[in-house]
């Protein structure tokens, strides 16, 4: 049968099947099943809500691969769980679940405490061919599919296929299917019963999801065995919590990093850079960073500058941090083949051998931004090691961040504009990886652009003593170890605008919390209205970036008139004011894993309305937003969940578990704000570090709840060791009085002297000096 990659081939030979179980035998964290035919099934117990399903059709299980699972199997605690056994059923069962493998034939039934099922096999279950190997499970009526990475389209993936293969998915529609990133993770939802499944395999696979048969999820690789992890809730908190300890969890960015980022294909000079940064200043434009498109290098050679554009880039960042700006740089896989000059990048990778080789030994070269190209082999622990150091041409001028692109990777097999180009990708049957874990880009192409991020946040690590900022296009599980992601080459439509929030949400809750959309679009010309919205909705994005590609209109806020550049402001202005809440969200996603920006099922997991809501948003648990995303319209509908809701901009008080109508002029994004909420807010500033935050205001909005407020320098390591500091605000209803608490401040960070204002909706503001202590406020 000839190997597929992508679509499957028509007229394919039938499955085998497991048939079977003959025996089991118990060992220290699991069971291992021998079934007819040589063939074995193993159960891990990793914890009492997780665990490891395996098979293979031979028998031989092969190592655990270290490239996605954060942990291996010994650094779990050993957990208690108990088997039962009758004619029909072995039962493994821990404190959280319980899960069946039936003997004759062998299939997998789990179960939750109170009996409810989730995630059996079908009466299909486990098959297998050539180079493939397949799970059938049921799909209930009720069921909903969210997560699965980076996917075009709204929030509930259900009656979808889904294909994990990276890929340069430029002019992506709400059909596409293969995108930027591949994470073989969803989570399941009915009422009170969710669970996670992590498809723990690098080589093409794909999900599908009642596609082909309504009510049958099908999980399908090229692997030669079967290799999963079930995650039991039922709430999606959990779920997530279990799925980051196994693949990691992000690291605290520095704090610049959630300001506003300006970005364009490109600001091609040192000259069009200054008058950027000075119109942001001149017009009181908040912003913090500035990205550096292709165009900064000497003919695209990666760790280059333009000498013409770019005389003097160490100058010229050292100016630009002096008025609050941090440089990011974009940089490609592609090393220019420039073997006849003097190009030391190309020279040393050629010399030791770090390029990507066919198999009969040569080195491959495809062709992007420089011309003809080779690709260094991220899968190897030196090319990954050098890669990472060769970012010190960027950092000793100042640069602060990395931006991957291009890293599906994306490549051509003939030079831009040549007749007959397409999109190719490295041999298959290539060599990649060190000497114990040598394989082929079969096995690896899914993990070039996470290696190339993990490649340049350790070297960023090694280079700076301040923590640096690392963005990429392309990854795979376990991406937010090392690097916020986009969702690469949007357009300027409003569909686009429409789609970014369910597809972001899908990312945090495929375990990326770092995530944004280009604001305005990338490709075409945004309208002012258009420019206007999506500001309003990038502004709730945890990476807030305008860009817009050449030729294209120029996507700056003043672009677009006095009425858009005021609305740009303010809601910029807004994100500024909410610093001290988003950084307090995104230590919750390095800690916990939790995402920063929300569906309503993530806290309001058995409300139904909530399972296909898609446009509107949490951010944290607190805040909620229904942005506008179609043209004309001063109006919308909004879904208030149970509980006791806040109009952000009015305070009306407004009843939950109901559907309202609520106006919205351009000027205004329908927000608001939970009963029991605390949200910190500081002054508006121009940059993060511009002034000392010597005053912090709490807006409280009167019910039952509390706030844990996490700060540290934000922006060196020293929160490693312990210099970091959490304080706990309470509010509750005493008869009719409202009382804050405030906690004592616990960890070895402290603030500078600081006045704190307490503000609770409705019923005025007390302030105080903020030393430490605890402190007891009451409202009447």
């Amino acid at each position: 049968m000839p190997e597929f990659i992508g679509q499957l081939p028509k007229n394919e030979p039938a499955w085998n099947a497991i048939s079977s179980v003959q025996s089991f035998q118990r060992y220290t964290q699991g069971i291992h099943f021998d079934c007819d035919h040589n063939s074995r099934l193993t159960l891990t117990v990793l914890s009492p809500n997780l665990i490891r399903v395996r098979f293979s059709p031979n028998g031989e299980l092969t190592p655990r691969r270290s490239w996605a699972v954060n942990l291996p199997n010994a650094e779990w605690n050993i957990v208690d769980f108990n088997i039962q056994e009758t004619n029909e059923l072995i039962t493994v069962e821990t404190e959280k679940i319980k899960v069946c493998v039936q003997r004759h034939p062998c299939r997998i039934m789990c179960f939750d405490k109170s009996g409810n099922p989730f995630a059996h096999d079908t009466d299909l279950g486990i098959g297998w061919r050539k180079n493939q190997i397949i799970n059938w499970k049921e799909i209930t009526i009720e069921e909903r599919f969210y997560g699965f990475g980076e996917r075009s389209g709204l929030l509930n993936q259900r009656g979808k296929c889904l294909t994990n293969w990276t890929t340069d998915s430029l002019d992506y529609t709400m059909l596409t299917d293969e995108m930027y990133q591949a994470i073989p993770f969803f989570m399941s939802l009915r009422p009170n019963v969710g669970y996670g499944l992590f498809f723990n395999t690098t080589f093409w696979s794909q999900f599908d999801v009642g596609a082909d048969q309504l009510n049958t999820l099908q999980l399908k690789t090229q692997d030669s065995q079967l290799d999963y992890y079930i995650i039991y809730g039922p709430e999606p908190a959990t779920i997530l919590e279990t799925y980051t300890q196994l693949t990691g969890r992000m690291p605290l960015p520095p704090r610049w990093a959630l300001g506003y980022h300006q970005c364009r294909w490109s600001y091609d000079s040192e000259t069009e850079v200054r008058e950027l940064v000075k119109q942001l200043r001149n017009r009181r434009i908040p912003c913090d960073v500035v990205h550096l498109d292709i165009d900064y290098m000497q003919g695209f050679r990666v760790f280059t500058w333009n000498k013409q554009r770019f005389p003097n880039p160490k100058k010229l960042i050292e100016d630009l941090k002096q008025q609050g700006i941090k440089v990011v740089t974009i940089i490609d896989p592609g090393v220019k083949f420039d073997p006849e000059a003097d190009y030391q990048v190309c020279d040393e990778g050629l010399k030791n051998d770090y390029f990507i080789r066919r198999v009969d030994g040569q080195v491959f070269h495809g062709y992007v931004w420089p011309d003809r190209a080779v690709f260094p082999d991220f899968m190897r622990g030196k090319v990954r090691e050098w890669w990472g150091n060769l970012q010190h041409y960027l950092t000793d001028v100042g640069v602060a961040g990395i931006w991957n692109d291009m890293n599906e990777p994306a490549l051509n097999d003939r030079p831009f504009g040549d007749v007959g180009s397409s999109k190719i990708t490295f041999p298959m049957d290539a060599p990649a990886g060190d000497e114990e874990d040598k394989t082929t880009w079969k096995e690896t192409h899914n993990l070039y652009g996470m290696n190339m991020a993990r490649a340049c946040y350790e070297g960023l690590e090694k280079l700076r003593s301040q923590r640096s900022f690392v963005l990429t296009r392309s990854g795979f599980a376990g991406v937010q170890c090392y690097s916020a992601v986009w969702t690469g080459d949007n357009h300027s439509k409003w569909e686009y605008l429409e789609m970014s929030l369910p597809m972001l949400c899908n990312l945090g809750l495929s375990g990326v919390a770092f995530v944004g959309a280009d604001i305005g679009g990338f490709t075409g010309d945004a309208s002012p209205e258009l420019f206007a919205r999506w500001m309003q909705m990038g502004m709730l994005y945890p990476l807030m970036r305008g860009h817009s590609m050449i030729q294209t209109k120029r996507h700056e806020p003043w672009e677009f008139g006095q009425e858009v550049e005021d609305i740009c402001r303010k809601y910029i202005e807004l994100r500024y004011q909410l610093l001290p809440y988003f950084y307090t969200l995104f230590w919750q996603a390095a800690d916990k894993g939790e995402p920063i920006l929300r569906p309503l099922l993530y806290h309001y997991p058995n409300d139904s309305q909530t399972y296909e809501l898609y446009d509107q948003v949490l951010i944290g648990s607190d805040l909620m937003a229904a942005p506008i995303y179609r043209p004309g319209v001063e109006k919308r509908m909004v879904y208030l969940p149970e509980g006791t809701w806040y109009d952000w901009w009015s305070r009306e008080l407004l009843q939950g578990s109901q559907h309202i109508l609520i106006d919205a002029p351009l000027a205004k994004m329908p927000l608001f704000i939970r009963a029991g909420a605390i949200i910190p807010l500081v002054s508006v500033m121009q940059y993060t570090e511009e002034l000392p935050i010597d005053e912090l205001r709490l807006l409280v909005a009167p019910g039952t709840g509390k706030f844990t407020l996490y700060e540290d320098d934000g922006n060196t390591f020293a929160y490693r060791d312990g210099m970091s500091s959490t304080t706990q605000y309470r509010v509750d209803l005493e008869g009719n009085q409202v009382v804050v608490e405030v906690g004592e401040r616990k960890g070895k960070w402290i603030p500078i002297e600081r006045k704190v204002i307490v503000e609770v909706i409705g019923f005025g503001e007390q302030e105080f000096i903020d030393d430490g202590s605890q402190r007891r406020l009451v409202y009447q």
